[in-house]
């Protein structure tokens, strides 16, 4: 007869079956990080393009209109989202074959479905928003669907993802409030959150 722990054991790995059917759960914690270190480095550039030497905490007395630097803060911010997709494919393909399994499954073909419209929602009310001059809903816009992209997708994947929706979100409307500081709370949002769970996720899932 089997022990207990052998019974344990077989439940074990058909429950881990059952969620790689069901989720994706090869998501890369540390590409998570690397992507909030890739967004304060473009929040960075960002701010020397935009308002250097001028202070931080003055940001609210300036506003961006100059059409040669918006295009400049928005070739930042696709350099940052290719290095952060790039790096999430191949971290995330290479925690796949770590565990097993293939990165290109049904779970992450409805996870990619479920975060397509609100991303490409939010990037072309965003976009809108830089067109007609309402410059300091921007950065607002871009948390808030990227949150709601998040939660959509998070049934998909572990749950750490939803966590991070609903605090981007948060942060979004908080912004709102502030349209002068965008650009800080973009870094807090697409770094510092990025980092703090994909650091999470890290240690829960790959050490």
């Amino acid at each position: 007869m089997k022990k207990i722990q052998e019974y344990e054991k077989d439940l074990a790995s058909i429950r881990t079956m059952m969620e790689r059917s069901a989720k994706f759960i090869s998501l890369s914690g540390l590409s998570g990080v690397l992507a909030g270190i890739y967004a304060l480095s473009g929040a960075v550039a960002a701010y020397f393009i935009a308002y250097y030497p001028v202070s931080p905490l003055r940001y609210r007395i300036y506003s961006v209109q100059d059409p040669a630097t918006l295009l400049k803060l928005i070739a930042v911010a696709l350099v940052v989202l290719i290095a952060s997709l790039t790096t999430g494919i191949i971290l995330s393909s290479r925690k796949a074959r770590r565990d097993g399994s293939s990165l290109w499954t049904p779970a992450s073909r409805r996870l990619l479905l479920s975060v397509s419209i609100p991303l490409l929602t939010g990037g072309i009310f965003a976009l809108i928003m830089l067109g007609t001059g309402h410059y300091g809903l921007a950065a607002p816009a871009c948390l808030v669907f990227y949150g709601l992209a998040l939660i959509h997708g998070s049934a998909n994947t572990v749950d750490e993802i939803r966590y991070l929706g609903y605090s981007e979100i948060i942060l979004g409307l908080i912004a709102t409030s502030f349209p002068g500081y965008g650009l800080i709370f973009w870094a807090i949002g697409f770094g510092l959150l990025h980092i703090f769970y994909g650091s999470i996720m890290y240690r829960k899932y790959e050490k």
